[in-house]
Order: structure tokens, then sequence, then C-alpha cells
């Protein structure tokens, strides 16, 4: 355990308040300083909420003292996507649209958060509208990679990924339509949980996709994410799309062996195209996991590259019929690279989104029957580390939307599929860059992933490395 409460994890800072090692107060005073010293370097917060997050750490001490804890996160200090509606707080969702959004309810898994009894820092930046892969954002400027601020974060969850890295926050919620937990995750070293469509609640939270969209958290451990998820998911009333299936003990899985499963490594499309040193860092996850008594195994899947364009034709189509009416009053609002996308949506034939509705069923029982026998698959976040700002920029780079393209090619197909996936920090390029692999699931099987991540993590330290911010 550091000196430093902001350098704990979550898990360990939860413990400390419980057993009055530490104070909610010193908790939350940790993570302000280290606000205060960084974020100006990295932009990753929306709003700090300094004063408040300490009367309300002082509460939580008070109320530990009477022998009232008030849940599993008791006095723990977060900070969130600002994508997740908070009664009375503005939400701008990284748009000049919403810069004056003031929410009127409060987003089931945020509320279930609160109700554990975290403390809030603020809320946290993210791409407009949760509309792209690298953490640009011509309203509010772009959010900085920690390990080497010319770089970027990834998106949309790009201040959730900076923060987390940077310990800011003990962990944040994201958001992933495409990706975006994952690439923050990915490129900031952190880990990122893309959960099954459904089994979080997304009442109150910022759509983009109906039919892609979840909820998940980012934080600094596979453990971490399991205490998370199983605090949010499970039905909801407020979302009837939500799973009422019965919420496993995550935490209780992290703590299982992996010795004797079996994780599939397909044979190409996410092997192709790697860089060197992303290619080398798959190779000594997959002896790690060995060691550890995985037994890896090949698969060979169908193509993927179909799913990815049916992705990108569901998500554009959806996208455009959410954002029709504002394109059309306030088109001048939006940043050029989403209002792009946007009004390309609009183009999509109605008769070419249904196809690729009708398609998700089958290309999910190709999928299930081609990694039979396996109980995960484990592939690269993305085919590379992190691009510069300057490299993915669109309208300052001729380049920049083939490195879009690029980022999100291993991200997508598995967001048309529904299926889980837990991004882990699996190691660093010589230049200092972290580098993560994904290891996707079955739907709902969450537990799976994070007993696999949560094994990596106990032999190996990429997870516990903090950036030397300067």
């Amino acid at each position: 355990m550091s000196g430093e409460p902001a350098l704990m994890s979550l898990t360990e800072v939860a413990a400390a308040i419980a057993a009055k090692r530490i104070s909610s107060r010193e908790a939350t005073q940790s993570c302000l300083d280290r606000i205060e010293k960084w974020n100006p370097k990295l932009n990753a917060f929306m709003a700090i909420e300094a004063d408040e997050a300490l009367r309300a750490a002082a509460a939580a001490d008070a109320a530990l003292e009477k022998g009232r804890p008030g849940g599993a996160l008791h006095g723990v200090p977060l900070a969130h996507k600002d994508m997740y509606y908070d009664t009375g707080k503005v939400v701008t969702c990284g748009s000049k649209i919403r810069k004056d959004f003031v929410a009127t309810t409060t987003a089931t898994a945020l509320q279930r958060l609160k109700n554990a009894g975290t403390v809030r820092l603020g809320s946290l930046q993210m791409v407009e509208f949760a509309y792209g892969p690298t953490g640009h954002n011509p309203h509010y400027g772009a959010v900085r990679n920690p390990w080497n601020t010319d770089h970027i974060t990834g998106g949309s969850s790009s201040g959730s990924g900076s923060a987390v890295a940077a310990r800011l926050t003990f962990a944040a919620l994201g958001s992933d339509t495409g990706g975006s937990i994952r690439m923050p995750a990915h490129f900031c070293g952190v880990t990122g949980l893309k959960t099954t469509v459904g089994r979080v609640s997304r009442a109150g939270a910022m759509p983009l996709s109906w039919s892609l969209d979840t909820v998940g958290p980012l934080a600094r451990t596979a453990e971490d994410c399991a205490l998370l998820t199983g605090l949010m998911a499970g039905a909801d009333p407020d979302d009837l799309t939500a799973s009422a299936l019965l919420v496993p003990d995550y935490v209780a899985a992290t703590k299982q062996s992996i010795k004797g499963l079996k994780i599939g490594v397909p044979g190409s499309f996410y092997v192709d195209d790697l860089d060197a040193e992303v290619a080398r860092v798959l190779d000594e996850t997959l002896a790690t996991l060995k060691r550890e008594g995985a037994e890896i195994v090949k698969v060979e899947l169908p193509d993927q590259r179909q799913l990815t364009a049916a992705c990108q034709l569901v998500l554009a189509t959806e996208a455009a019929s959410l954002h029709k009416r504002w394109m059309i009053e306030r088109p001048r609002d939006y940043g050029a690279q989403v209002l792009m996308r946007l009004q390309n949506g609009l183009a999509v034939p109605a008769v070419s989104y249904l196809e690729a509705m009708r398609w998700r069923g089958p290309a999910l029982a190709a999928h299930l029957a081609a990694v039979e026998g396996t109980d995960a698959m484990i592939v690269p976040v993305a085919p590379m580390p992190a691009a510069t700002i300057a490299e993915s920029d669109v309208g300052n780079s001729m380049d920049a939307e083939a490195v879009i393209q690029r980022i999100t090619r291993f991200t997508r197909p598995i967001n048309y599929l529904g299926l889980p996936a837990l991004s882990i920090p699996s190691g660093f390029t010589k230049s200092g860059l972290p580098v993560g692999m994904q290891i996707v699931g079955r739907a709902f099987d969450e537990a799976m992933l994070l007993r696999i991540g949560a094994a990596f993590q106990r032999a190996t330290d990429h997870h516990a490395k903090v950036p030397a911010l300067q």
C-alpha cells in the first residue's frame, strides 16, 4: 500500500476507509491534490468540485464514526464521464449544444454507485457526444495521455482513461459503443470492462446507439472492475432492455485460478497488420497465461471485416436518428468531425440498416460456433499503441481518417456482436507507451473475463505502474 492514498487501488482504498486506516477526507484530498497538480497538463476533468467533495467526505467520515457505513464504496472519491445524468449537475456530453444542460434525473449506474457510498470529485472530459475514438474535442480541447502528453488517450471515454491512469480518481464510468472503454484503457494503461449489452442499465446515460451502447468501468485492476460492475449490474424498471439475469459474484470470480481454461487466439485478422511491439506484447501475454495454467488454442473466426462494416452502419444510422433535430436546428454548434459522421448516417438506406440488424443474430451464431470449446478469446485492442494528437486530428492531418479507422479495427466487431470484453494493461513499448489486450467472452460471462484478467494481473505488474508525469 502506498503512503499516498491516491496511488491505492479502488479495492484497497475502500478497505482502508472501512477499517479506518485512512479517512475519506484524506483519500479525497489526495485525489484533489493530484488533480490540482496534473489536470492543467492533462485536461481530463470537465468540472472539479473540490469543496463539495470535501464536505461529502467529511460527512462520510462522520457517518462511519457513528457506525453507519454507506456501502461497499463508503467514502471513496470518484469522477465519471460527463454523459451520466446527475440531478442538479450540468452534464455537457462533451458538446457545445449541452454546455448548460442541467440534469433532472440521475443515471441508474451512477445512482447505484452513490448508494454504495461514493464521493463525487466532479465530471470527466469526453469526445463530443461520445462519437470519436481519439480523445479530440473541438469545444473543450484534447485530453492528454499521462504517459506522453503528445499522444492521444483514445475515446470517447478520454477523460476517464487519462484520470484513472494519472491517479486523479480511483475509477471512472465510461461507455463503449465502438470501443470507447477499451481504447482509452489500452492507450492509457488501465483496465476497462465493456459489458454485455443489457448487463448494466443505460437509463440516464446519454445515448448514441440504442443497439450498441454499453455502460462499464475503467479502473486500475480487474478486481476493481469486478467490484464496480457487481454494484451497477441488474434489472432496472427505468431501462427495460437491462437484463434481469442473476448478477454473479464478480469479485469472487477474480480469486479463481485459470488453470485448465482454454483461451482462443485467432489465426487471422486480429493478428494481421500489428505493429511489431504490439505483436511482441501479445506473445508475452500468451506466454504468461500459459505459465498460469491456461491452454492457448487457435481459432478461425468468420470474416471480421464484415462485422466492422455492419457495426459502423448501425452506429452511424442510429446516431443520426438521435441527432437529426439538432443537425437541422444547430449544425454550427457541432464540431466538424462529429457533424460529418452524423450527416453520413443520414445517407444510409433503410434497407441497408435493416439488413445489418437482421444479420446480427446469424453473425453471433457463427462466432459462437467458431469459438466453441474455448472459455474466452484474447486479441489486441488495437493494432498499434497510442498515435500522436497531431497525426490523428482530422482537419490538421491528411492521414487522420486512416489512423482513426485503424484504431477501431479490433473493437467494433465485438460491439456488433454485443459481447463483453475486458481490456488489460499487458506491456509497454520501448518508448514507454502502454499496450493493452482484450479478453472477449460470451454474453453475460463477464465473470470469466474478470477471472482471467485478475490472474494475469497477479502474475504481472503492468497495471501497477504509474506514469511519471512531467
